[in-house]
């Protein structure tokens, strides 16, 4: 640090530090993992001004962001995170970056309950909506549940639901201190995708859905250093989530596969059948609809994609095509929907 600034104190020493961060990331210059950790720490706990914080956010919508720096963004969340202990459960969480534009319906969270509908252990991770319409935390308080970072709270969910939702300000005051600078600027920055990578509980099993090619090699590089079962998918039509709109790429541990709807023995549907609607009320009642088996066939097929892929996480022996199945059965038995009574229930 410049003596200059080394000698400046408080507030004012925070402001000269940013301005010589943007100063060399306007000049085209990448942070290493330690700058970036400490950065988002000093974010966390709101030392840069609310101007500062978002020119510091837009600089990765001009640019794509480094291993370091997301290894570092995402080190400073965990440590300023409150943590959640599950009682050495192992969960699966299933969430997207959010961010790819398309306004889906909350196929993530859909099938986050479908998993737990079927017999697994759910911890899922979400917020409200910036980007889109209708977020996983917006639909879910529609419908009834209150947030919660309660542990005795949460693993009573757990245990009598077979799920628990981690509403992400509750956990998250660094998430929490940018909401509304990331509202005002209304379009995606790297906050999108740090989100699925800080799930509190840290799940042993996660499915991924990321908003481009490029941020999916992201994910698998970080994740296969960790021990935690994993698949990252992404459209390949924009798609942070199997769409069945057309082929989706898969990286796992054992690398990368292209996979299309007659693939997973589901057919093929068009954009338009996955229209999440214009509110927060329409939302929450094509959630609804599909938990209830009264969706329409692309809401149930795209569902039992994601839910099915992301149960063979857990179960990676087992064919697709069975854990398919089993997505399947979870709704079409109502399993699905009594979990969603169930933790509404004691929300």
């Amino acid at each position: 640090m410049p003596p200059q600034i080394q000698n400046l104190r408080g507030g004012d020493q925070y402001y000269w530090i940013m301005k010589a961060i943007l100063t060399s990331l306007y000049q085209h210059q990448q942070l290493s993992r330690e700058e970036a950790r400490e950065i988002l720490i000093n974010i966390g706990t709101e030392q840069y001004n609310p101007a500062q914080i978002a020119s510091f956010l837009t600089v990765y919508m001009m640019r794509a962001i480094t291993v370091d720096e997301l290894q570092g963004f995402r080190e400073a969340l965990l440590e300023l995170c409150r943590p959640i202990d599950l009682g050495g459960r192992e969960t699966i969480d299933i969430v997207g970056t959010g961010g790819d534009g398309k306004n889906t319906f909350n196929i993530s969270t859909l099938s986050a309950f479908v998993i737990a509908g079927a017999g697994y252990p759910v911890s899922k991770h979400g917020n409200y909506s910036v980007s889109s319409k209708c977020g996983s935390s917006n639909v879910l308080e529609a419908l009834g549940y209150t947030f919660t970072n309660d542990g005795d709270a949460l693993n009573r969910q757990l245990e009598q639901a077979g799920i628990c939702f981690l509403h992400a300000p509750l956990f998250h005051p660094a998430m929490k201190t940018v909401a509304p600078i990331r509202r005002s600027l209304g379009v995606k920055t790297f906050f999108n995708m740090l989100g699925p990578l800080v799930n509190p509980a840290q799940p042993s099993y996660q499915l991924f859905g990321v908003f481009s090619q490029e941020l999916g090699r992201l994910y698998q590089y970080i994740l296969q250093q960790s021990d935690k079962q994993f698949a990252v998918v992404y459209g390949l039509d924009g798609y942070d989530e199997i769409s069945l709109t057309g082929g989706h790429s898969i990286r796992t541990h054992r690398g990368e596969e292209i996979l299309y709807p007659k693939d997973l023995g589901l057919l093929k549907h068009n954009t338009e059948a996955l229209y999440g609607g214009d509110t927060v009320e329409e939302a929450a009642n094509i959630f609804l609809s599909v938990l209830r088996n009264e969706g329409t066939q692309a809401q149930k097929e795209v569902v039992i994609a994601n839910a099915g892929t992301a149960i063979q996480c857990i179960r990676k022996d087992q064919s697709l095509t069975d854990c398919l199945a089993e997505a399947r059965e979870s709704i079409e038995s109502g399993q699905a929907y009594r979990v969603l009574q169930s933790i509404t229930e004691s929300a």
